[in-house]
């Protein structure tokens, strides 16, 4: 057993952890409902869904069981359940918090959904950016890494894609918080510019999910307990093989009954 460098590091700075949170199993889902444990339900309605896949670190968030959690974001598993939830996502720029520890759905960028209050998201996060050794896609920053206070945004630039802003299909109140959203930014002091993604919002969801299943079987085939491992033989089907090889192998773990 050993721990990921984020847990480490929170470890070192003297921030407990709780406990772990639920998920989408494999970090491969946007509701939190298909998990070995159950589904998690939304803290503001128990009728809806957290969003995923780190839902159950949105939701431990949004009932106030922490004042911040960490997941991990490959296509929105911060972002969208931090949305369905009412929080702030942050989603760090990829090679600025090491991924050492986390097993990869893609390649996911481990960050954290906070609370409406900056000064909570601003406390673990500067723990997390720097170069780690045991992660040779993390870099070395220039300065530390700094989140302007709430109350003052001058000196920001923040890039607002056209097509994003005039989809079909966004709900009205979606579109009106949005809009009041950046209305506050501006009156913050922020510099809010369009800006365009013509090719990424036409064409990214179809790419996403053609890219996504083939890296995720590639990465997650490490951990099927077969191809590396032992195989049952004298199976007559895939699922048999499976359900003999991890049995055969639970039997004989080490760790089998612990």
């Amino acid at each position: 057993m050993f721990d990921s460098t984020v847990a480490a590091k929170l470890k070192q700075a003297g921030l407990p952890a709780l406990g772990k949170t639920n998920m989408d199993e494999f970090a491969m889902g946007s509701s939190t409902e298909n998990s070995g444990y159950g589904p998690t339900r939304n803290p503001w309605d128990p009728e809806r869904v957290p969003g995923g896949s780190s839902g159950g670190s949105a939701a431990a968030v949004a009932g106030g069981l922490a004042p911040w959690a960490l997941g991990s974001d490959t296509g929105g598993s911060i972002k969208q359940p931090a949305s369905l939830c009412g929080l702030v996502g942050l989603r760090p720029t990829y090679g600025t918090v090491s991924r050492y520890g986390i097993i990869a759905l893609l390649q996911p960028r481990p960050g954290r959904a906070a609370h409406q209050d900056r000064a909570r998201l601003r406390a673990p996060l500067p723990a997390h950016c720097r170069r780690d050794p045991l992660d040779s896609t993390t870099v070395e920053l220039p300065a530390p890494i700094e989140l302007p206070e709430a109350e003052d945004m001058k000196g920001l630039r923040i890039g607002l894609p056209k097509e994003m802003n005039e989809a079909e299909g966004i709900s009205p109140g979606v579109k009106a918080e949005a809009d009041r959203a950046i209305a506050l930014c501006r009156e913050l002091g922020a510099e809010v510019e369009e800006c365009s993604l013509p090719l990424s919002i036409e064409y990214g969801l179809a790419c996403y999910y053609l890219i996504a299943p083939a890296e995720a079987s590639s990465n997650l085939a490490r951990f099927d307990g077969v191809r590396y491992g032992h195989r049952a033989k004298g199976a007559k089907s895939l699922i048999e093989m499976y359900e003999r090889t991890r049995d055969e192998a639970s039997e004989t773990s080490p760790s089998a009954g612990s």
